[in-house]
């Protein structure tokens, strides 16, 4: 049995930077990472998107610019959990970055992102967010950061990365 688990990760962006946040705890602790999680039951995706940003960040976002970037897939196999992370994209925020008790957030020029310290497959979809390309994408990890399958995939649509998840998801059996 697999337990499936919906999230939301945004990406900051300003000018040549990207926001990213050293993870204190939780999932991907003593990583960089966008800023995101699960979402709460009757929350839309890009409701949640915005306030974990500001529960991690301080940053606000209007639900109305989180752009949908891509969509990731991640099984866990050693604990059965099937993570879905819809990604999002900003440019428009308020405020300024705060830590927070999950989150230590820092700037990072696009030529300057610490990939040696972030999980493993975020040096291949990254490009991609960065040339602003739609990607679906598909990992198993057997345990903390060690990746043994990818498939990564660039879209024509939003929709299109949706029916991808749609047909992975029906592989699984959920509690």
């Amino acid at each position: 049995m697999h337990r499936y688990v919906q999230c939301t990760l945004v990406q900051i962006f300003d000018d040549q930077k990207i926001l990213l946040g050293m993870k204190k705890r939780g999932l991907g602790v003593g990583m960089w990472n966008g800023f995101g999680g699960k979402v709460e039951a009757g929350e839309d995706l890009k409701t949640a998107a915005a306030r974990e940003l500001k529960e991690e960040s301080g940053l606000e976002v209007l639900a109305s610019n989180l752009r949908e970037v891509g969509l990731l897939l991640f099984e866990f196999v050693d604990s059965g959990v099937v993570l879905e992370a819809n990604v999002f994209r900003a440019v428009d925020y308020k405020g300024v970055p705060i830590e927070s008790e999950e989150m230590r957030p820092c700037w990072f020029g696009i030529q300057d992102i610490p990939y040696k310290e972030m999980w493993v497959d975020d040096v291949d979809w990254f490009p991609l967010m960065f040339k602003q390309k739609l990607f679906y994408g598909f990992m198993e990890f057997t345990e903390k950061n060690k990746m043994f399958s990818q498939e990564l995939k660039v879209v024509k649509n939003v929709e299109e990365f949706k029916r991808l998840n749609k047909l992975q998801l029906m592989k699984y059996d959920f509690k």
